[in-house]
């Protein structure tokens, strides 16, 4: 297909979706496009329904691969620019949501002009709250309510943005010498009853920290203990903020001065804040997101069935990573702004890409190797596990129908050649740590696409849409602290507390980001919505339908439960869920 111009039109770009050509039998065939169309570039489409017998030679379809690995050219790493994929493929073209971004952003800053670029320190948190009140939500209202209760503190390793850290601690480590410290506060046998559970920050030990005012910024690496108590509520029993106990490393503990148990939860829940944002939600679902488009976009045809069931969950994706780039780890950005700094957050990702397991990428394992199957209240887990269940067989009624034998999987170069890539550039063909190289099963297919459609839709909301919620309130947990924690018990006030707080325009510049990425945008698709319809087979159609029936049954199911709860767990509502990381 080739764009020729017509006189008195004006030279712009045309979207075609698709091509459809009738036969002199009267037969319909579809060329799927799906892409933007420039003046003088030929463009190669593939007719048919895109199953395996309809597929063109191996040779030509070597050639179509090549034409398309050419036009998007690969690299390895998830942080350099990929402006480069954007030209190369305007099938991804610039959305709305970019605009509304930058003018909510815009907006936030300029409600509260004053405090842009402020120095100041807060005097008290009630003149925070003032800050506040206009640009808030019902669940940022209740944190800032409850942020200082140990009860709400343990809620939101379960069920806050941050549910991936938290496990069952079967035995204490042994540079946390904590046991008999909490024996008073814990019945006999608690820690073989399965009712003790460990937040381990050793990733953090040893990351570079970005200069304050001439000092380096203090970062958490400890862990932090907690009870599952007869009320069926997660406390926290002890913190330590360093990996190695020392004279200078106090252990915490709820029946300290309450300032220095108010602070030590502060510097782990903002340590967890970097983590969380740098691992958990840019590298684990935002930059695989777009390790999966890439491949994607190189590897598949259009006329293929996996790219039709791939290419709506990665609408926007490469844009949106673009404005993450440039607003989140440019200069001045929240993350290059947090306690890390922008080298510091490099090293945690690389860091945890190394230690990134595929196991832990599927939620039915992940789960049961940190050994939570039975935690009670645990809505991330429970919404979680259904929605991977309803995609999952999703999945498998579309791959089997394509793929009705292992051999047609295997026969399928364009399928290899995707999963190779995905290993060899996102996983550094890293082996060992069970991410596969090729596929030799239909099953093996149905997981990993289970995997890919989860992490950038279902884990991509977990993470993304309680930013606001909790941690617009910035005394809750923080990317930026200006000191250190206390060394010596009992010396503390809430003087110590206000003044490692971020000053006001750092405030106003981590809310404002906060706020932008948790909004709710008009051109936002949810998950299960396919405004354009890639497939014309009435199978794959009615299998479209199947999955809408299971997350609206599903959606009504959560709405029922949140409506018993005082604080309703609304991120994994499938109506909440974006089909795609587009913010």
């Amino acid at each position: 297909v080739e764009k020729d111009p017509r006189f008195g039109l004006p030279e712009d770009e045309w979207f075609c979706s698709r091509i459809v050509v009738t036969t002199q039998n009267g037969e319909e065939v579809v060329f799927p496009c799906y892409r933007w169309i420039s003046r003088g570039e030929k463009v190669e489409l593939r007719g048919g329904k895109g199953c395996s017998e309809l597929y063109l030679s191996s040779q030509q379809r070597s050639a179509s691969l090549r034409l398309n690995q050419k036009r998007c050219p690969s690299r390895k790493g998830s942080c350099e620019p990929i402006e480069h994929f954007i030209d190369a493929f305007q099938s991804v073209f610039m959305c709305f949501t970019h605009l509304s971004l930058l003018l909510n952003f815009s907006g936030y800053e300029l409600m509260f002009k004053r405090l842009v670029g402020s120095k100041k320190q807060w005097k008290n948190l009630k003149d925070m709250k003032k800050f506040f009140q206009t640009k808030k939500t019902t669940m940022s209202e209740y944190v800032s309510k409850h942020w200082d209760e140990d009860d709400f503190f343990g809620f939101q390793y379960l069920n806050g943005p941050n549910p991936n850290v938290i496990k069952l601690c079967k035995k204490l480590p042994s540079n946390f010498p904590v046991e008999e410290m909490v024996r008073d506060f814990l019945p006999r046998g608690t820690l073989q009853k399965g009712n003790i559970f460990l937040v381990d920050q050793k990733i953090m030990d040893g990351i570079p920290t970005r200069m304050d005012d001439g000092r380096a910024c203090f970062i958490s690496s400890g862990f932090c203990l907690f009870y599952m108590n007869p009320d069926k509520k997660l406390v926290p029993l002890a913190i330590q903020l360093r990996q190695q106990h020392s004279e200078q490393n106090p252990i915490f503990l709820p029946d300290d001065p309450l300032t220095d148990w108010v602070l030590a939860k502060l510097f782990f829940n903002s340590s967890d804040l970097v983590l969380y944002q740098a691992v958990y939600h840019l590298m684990k679902t935002h930059y695989l997101a777009e390790v999966f488009t890439v491949a994607t976009l190189r590897c598949f045809p259009s006329i293929h069935p996996l790219y039709k069931l791939l290419f709506p969950h990665f609408r926007y994706t490469l844009h949106i990573n673009i404005l993450a780039r440039e607003f989140l780890l440019g200069p001045g950005g929240a993350m290059s702004q947090s306690s890390c700094g922008v080298d510091g957050l490099m090293e945690l990702m690389r860091r945890a890409q190394s230690d990134m397991t595929y196991s832990s990428l599927c939620l039915p394992e992940n789960i049961k190797a940190r050994g939570l199957n039975s935690v009670p209240d645990f809505y991330y887990r429970d919404d979680g596990l259904k929605l991977w269940s309803h995609i999952n067989s999703y999945v498998k009624s579309m791959v089997e129908y394509f793929y009705p034998s292992d051999s047609v999987v295997c026969d399928d170069t364009e399928l290899q050649e995707w999963i190779h890539e995905i290993f060899t550039h996102g996983f550094l063909e890293n082996k060992l740590a069970g991410f596969p190289a090729s596929f030799g099963t239909v099953a093996e297919v149905i997981k990993f696409i289970t995997m890919v459609i989860f992490i950038v839709s279902v884990q991509h909301a977990a993470v993304n849409n309680g930013q606001f919620d909790y941690h617009g309130w910035t005394p809750n947990g923080s990317l930026l602290l200006h000191t250190s924690p206390p060394t010596i018990k009992g010396l503390s006030s809430m003087g110590t507390f206000l003044e490692a707080l971020p000053n006001e325009g750092e405030t106003v510049n981590f809310a404002a980001s906060a706020f932008v990425l948790s909004s709710k945008y008009t051109d936002k698709v949810p998950l299960g919505e396919y405004p354009e319809e890639l497939f014309d087979e009435s199978d794959p159609k009615r299998m479209i339908k199947e999955f809408q029936a299971e997350l609206s049954y599903l959606k009504e199911e959560i709405k029922a439960r949140n409506t018993r709860l005082k604080v309703p767990y609304t991120y994994l509502s499938p109506d909440e869920i974006e089909n795609s990381v587009s913010i």
